[in-house]
């Protein structure tokens, strides 16, 4: 069905000039939907009060107070600056330690067969499938029993491993050929040395794919934090930017201001990484 498909799909430049217009203008429609909150986020964080209710709506704040109320911001919340090193420990502990379980774990499945490998990485990825909500209950008591409560073995230890990073690496050491590793083997390199000097090495899409992903994923994290660690000292800044709704009222400006710098580091490191990201993702849906 793929073949016939690729055979009757006219290739993007034999499409007419109506339907490349066509192509742009949905295209130009999606990316303004995407851009427009994160706009909306910049010109809110830099409203005075007295602009934050104005209609018709104002794209462009009149009197910009950026400064006074990223000061103000640091005012309301003096742990704020705590709360976006927690977050960034938090994504590093995360990553690093996903990185080693995932890849030794992917490798082990490329490229060792032993009894119920099927099975066993089956089961792996079956974990996709069942709601984060359903076990965070059973990994709170696991981790009060262990005493990890409010501490940042609570916050980075429970996410030191993804099934999804797994897959994804996994995929990755399938499209590298085996003779290379068998090459290296014949040189005396043992397993570990050959997955970190030669497996590793050329996963680079992969890897950067997995970066984004779980670093993504990690920084934005909210609900695990809010259960397992929320005192000030272990407090992350997603945490951090919901304590400044009030209960009567909420300064919109100080809350999009502490979003927009929770939101930068990660454009910052996609529009980076992001060929690496695309390529990285069209290659966990290669057939191994």
């Amino acid at each position: 069905m793929s073949s016939a498909w690729h055979e009757h799909e006219p290739p993007y430049s034999d499409l007419s000039l109506p339907m490349r217009m066509l192509t742009y203008a949905i295209l130009a429609v999606g990316a303004v939907v995407m851009v427009l909150p994160f706009v909306w986020m910049a010109s809110t964080a830099c409203k005075p009060p007295t602009e934050l209710a104005v209609l018709p709506i104002r794209w462009i704040p009149e009197n910009p107070v950026c400064l006074q109320n990223l000061e103000l911001l640091f005012r309301t919340s003096p742990n704020f600056n705590r709360y976006l090193l927690n977050s960034a420990l938090l994504t590093i502990g995360r990553t690093v330690g996903q990185l080693v379980t995932c890849s030794l774990a992917a490798y082990g499945f490329a490229r060792y067969p032993f009894p119920g490998r099927n099975v066993v990485f089956a089961l792996c990825i079956g974990l996709l499938m069942v709601p984060f909500q359903a076990i965070i209950i059973p990994e709170y008591l696991l981790l009060r029993q262990l005493g990890w409560l409010n501490s940042f073995r609570a916050l980075i230890v429970p996410g030191m491993f993804s099934a999804f990073a797994m897959f994804l690496l996994r995929q990755a050491f399938l499209q590298i050929p085996l003779e290379l590793e068998e090459s290296a083997m014949i040189d005396g390199a043992n397993p570990l040395q050959i997955l970190r000097y030669i497996t590793l090495p050329l996963s680079g899409a992969a890897l950067a794919a997995f970066a984004v992903i779980t670093v993504q994923a990690a920084w934005n994290d909210f609900l695990f934090p809010l259960v397992v660690a929320n005192t000030p000292d272990t407090r992350v800044v997603t945490i951090g930017i919901s304590l400044l709704q009030g209960e009567r009222s909420t300064p919109w400006n100080l809350l999009m201001m502490g979003s927009l710098l929770a939101t930068l580091p990660m454009l910052i490191l996609f529009v980076v990484l992001q060929r690496y990201f695309i390529e990285g993702v069209a290659m966990s849906g290669v057939k191994g």
